[in-house]
């Protein structure tokens, strides 16, 4: 470790479960990196809805991560543990972590970081990861999304819904998003949404339908869960596959499962978290060539909504669960001493 690090930090914990009133700024000791970790200097982490499943006491972080909240974060890498060159001290760089981004320090592995892109700055940055690993995998791993498929985005208005659509678009996708209102729908629009449905005001299966004249979609990603179930069936071509991310709507539903036989549908999921460092080091790879060079060239970018101190997480989390926002939220983290 190097001798000007200092031997505490200043970090946001989960006080108890609850709701944002439950994050409070302590000050904690300076975490150490191990066998092929690196420790980060936060500019800025991102905030995320499993974060506030964290907080509620509904997500606990996997065995051996912090119980800090914080998936994602940019900064500075200033130290480094064995098996690591000395050519990535100094290093600007965006991670994914399974927890302690809420802090001014936080220790990753080193196949979990990315290079900043070019033109990106450091609170677009800390945006990126989490976001942009969770639609890498589930869009294009899980999900096999292909060049010319027609593919339903829920939530476009969010920090992965924004993602989702770009990338879709980027590798030759027809995308439809799902939206609350106009403001939001006619955002998905302007990132390259063909369709973009104001599920408000119509049924997505019929206008889903209607646009592929009849047909249907071929991939499905939704984070609602509960009724859009079985309307993701009704909404899906034969053949088509869904996959699950979230359960805003709820993890539970009665459902007709013969239409998952008779369009030979496959319904899938996934959660991020935890996995294995070795897995999301693949993702990692994968992204540096195939999706950084689209953010260099301005194709696909993080879509910001605001930006609140680490000190005030306690609001960043109010606004992510108003629902009144598109984009991402970041915390960005002072170092004054």
């Amino acid at each position: 470790m190097a001798s000007a690090l200092p031997e505490t930090m200043t970090a946001v914990e989960i006080s108890e479960p609850g709701g944002p009133e439950v994050l409070k700024p302590v000050t904690v000791p300076l975490p150490r990196p191990g066998k092929g970790e690196i420790l980060i200097r936060v500019d800025h982490a991102g905030v995320n809805r499993p974060d506030c499943l964290q907080r509620a006491g509904a997500y606990p972080p996997p065995k051996g991560a912090s119980p800090l909240p914080g998936l994602e974060v940019s900064g500075t890498v200033v130290a480094a543990g064995s098996g690591l060159t000395p050519g990535i001290m100094g290093k600007a760089v965006m991670a994914l972590s399974p927890g302690g981004g809420y802090a001014q320090y936080v220790v990753v592995h080193a196949s979990n970081a990315l290079p900043v892109p070019a033109g990106l700055s450091m609170a677009q940055a800390a945006a990126v990861p989490e976001t942009f690993f969770t639609v890498w995998h589930n869009v294009f791993q899980r999900g096999g999304l292909r060049k010319g498929e027609v593919f339903l985005v829920h939530g476009g208005s969010s920090g992965i819904g924004t993602t989702a659509i770009q990338l879709a678009k980027a590798f030759g996708a027809v995308v439809i998003a799902t939206a609350g209102s106009d403001e939001k729908c006619n955002l998905c629009r302007e990132l390259g949404a063909d369709l973009a449905i104001n599920y408000r005001e119509q049924d997505f299966v019929e206008a889903a339908r209607h646009y592929t004249d009849g047909r249907g979609t071929d991939l499905i990603v939704d984070m609602v869960g509960g009724s859009y179930i079985e309307r993701n069936y009704d909404a899906s071509a034969e053949d088509g596959r869904i996959v699950q991310i979230a359960f805003l709507g709820g993890p539970k539903a009665e459902v007709n499962f013969a239409k998952l036989m008779v369009k030979r549908l496959t319904h899938t999921g996934s959660t991020l978290r935890p996995r294995s460092t070795e897995f999301k080091a693949q993702i990692a790879r994968e992204l540096e060539e195939q999706v950084l060079p689209l953010v260099e060239a301005g194709r696909v970018l993080p879509v910001m909504h605001s930006t609140f101190a680490l000190e005030e997480a306690a609001k960043a989390h109010a606004l992510m669960e108003s629902g009144d926002l598109t984009g991402k939220i970041v915390l960005e983290v002072s170092h004054d001493q």
